[in-house]
C-alpha cells in the first residue's frame, strides 16, 4: 500500500516500521524527490503497543493529505486526460470498510473516478485505506458538494445519472448494461435507509440488481461491484 501511494504521488511525513522492512522502504523513499523522510524501526511488539492494534504488514506511514481537486478537474483527467466514462458516487456511506471494499472494486472493474458526498466516511482513513488495499491512492477522487444538486453538475458534463435502488418504477441492472449511455455515473446508498428521496428524484434512473432466494438487496460494496462488472467499459 505504501508503494502504491509513492506511485501515485502521495508524500509521506514518516515512516515507523519492523526491521524486516527497512531495506525495502528505504530503496522506496529513496527515489523521491525532496528532503529525506524520517524512518523509525521498532520491533513489532513496540508497534502494537504504540498503535493499539496488530500491525500485520509491518510497516506505517504518515502521509501529507493532497487538496482536494474539483469534480470537474478529477473527471476531466481521467483516462489519461480523455475524461472520464464510468462514475461512482458514494452517498452517506458511513462505514470506512465498506468505502475501502467499493474503491477497491473500482479500480479492479475500470471505474475512471469516485466521487464522495459530504457526509460519506473519509476515503483515507486507515481501515479504508487497508480495505482497498491502496486502491484509494490510485483512483481519482473528490468530495461532491452540495449534494444531491451535484446531479446537476454531472448531468451538466453529458453524465446519465442512476441510482441503484429498490422502486417500483426502476429498471434492472441487464437493461442498463444492454443500453448504456456514452457517460454514466451509478450512485450508491448509505448502509440501511438507502438512497435519499432527493437523490432518487434528481437522478436520471432507478436501477434494481435483480435478486433470487427471497433476498431483496445486497450490502452497499457487494451491490456496486456488482453494479460496476455489468457496465465495465473498456
Amino acid at each position: 500500500m505504501l508503494g502504491r501511494a509513492l506511485r501515485a504521488g502521495h508524500r509521506p511525513r514518516s515512516v515507523l516500521l519492523a526491521p524486516r522492512w527497512l531495506g525495502d522502504v528505504e530503496a522506496m523513499l529513496a527515489e523521491l524527490p525532496g528532503d529525506d523522510v524520517p524512518v523509525y524501526v521498532a520491533d513489532e511488539p513496540v508497534l502494537e503497543a504504540i498503535t493499539g492494534f496488530h500491525v500485520h504488514r509491518g510497516a506505517l506511514a504518515a502521509m501529507h493529505r493532497p487538496p482536494l481537486a474539483s469534480v470537474a478537474d478529477v473527471l476531466a483527467g481521467a483516462r489519461d486526460g480523455a475524461g472520464a466514462r464510468r462514475v461512482a458516487v458514494l452517498e452517506d456511506v458511513v462505514d470506512h470498510t465498506n468505502v475501502g471494499a467499493a474503491f477497491r472494486s473500482a479500480a479492479a472493474l475500470g471505474v475512471d473516478a469516485v466521487l464522495v458526498t459530504p457526509r460519506c466516511a473519509d476515503p483515507l482513513y486507515r481501515r479504508s485505506v487497508r480495505v482497498s488495499m491502496g486502491t484509494v491512492f490510485q483512483l481519482r477522487w473528490t468530495r461532491i458538494d452540495p449534494w444531491p444538486q451535484g446531479v446537476k453538475l454531472l448531468r451538466g458534463m453529458g453524465f446519465v445519472t442512476a441510482s441503484l435502488a429498490l422502486s417500483t418504477d426502476a429498471i434492472t441492472l441487464d437493461e442498463l448494461a444492454a443500453d448504456q449511455p456514452e457517460r454514466l455515473a451509478l450512485v450508491l446508498g448509505a448502509e440501511g435507509h438507502g438512497l435519499k428521496p432527493a437523490t432518487l428524484a434528481e437522478t436520471d434512473r432507478v436501477v434494481r440488481i435483480p435478486m433470487a432466494g427471497d433476498v431483496d438487496s445486497l450490502n452497499v460494496a457487494a451491490a456496486a461491484a456488482v453494479a460496476f462488472w455489468a457496465t465495465r467499459v473498456p
